[in-house]
């Protein structure tokens, strides 16, 4: 593995752990030459997932469109990082496990709004404010609307 800082240098593995529900391996490194330490990541490679947008355009999937999604939603709440993980691997494996080659965005957008209602109210209003593209106030109010009868169901 090259170092980050000093392109073609020596690195050594520092530390080594399972990560993302033993599907991934975190690895510490530090470069022989310049002493930079920095992260790299072991993922079994799966076979590439289309997705589908509202446009019609298709684009390979991209773990880290749903990371940038979900940091953008839960920034400034109690939401750590290690949750935020935990809901792409989950999301990941559903798809997979679905065993379709192609997937329309909104399946995933609402893959999305499900894990977030279960773990932070605020989060999942952002993220459905973004994702469904609120033009009014009474959009806003309905989709309040919706997660305040959800709350309710779950209390029962």
């Amino acid at each position: 593995m090259n170092c980050p800082k000093a392109p073609f240098g020596d690195t050594k593995v520092i530390e080594s752990r399972l990560v993302a529900n033993g599907r991934a391996i975190r690895r510490r490194r530090e470069c022989l030459e310049s002493g930079h330490r920095f992260t790299t990541y072991e993922r079994i490679e799966r076979p590439h997932l289309v997705i589908v947008k509202r446009s019609g355009e298709r684009q390979l999937f991209d773990r880290n469109k749903i990371i940038t999604g979900l940091q953008h939603a839960t920034q400034k709440t109690k939401v750590s990082a290690a949750q935020i993980d935990d809901i792409v691997v989950s999301i990941e494996e559903e798809l997979y496990e679905s065993g379709d080659s192609e997937i329309k965005a909104e399946v995933i957008g609402g893959m999305v709004m499900e894990k977030l209602a279960a773990i932070s109210d605020v989060a999942y209003v952002r993220f459905a404010s973004v994702y469904r593209s609120f033009k009014d106030i009474s959009s806003f109010e309905d989709e309040l609307g919706r997660m305040k009868k959800r709350l309710a169901e779950d209390k029962k």
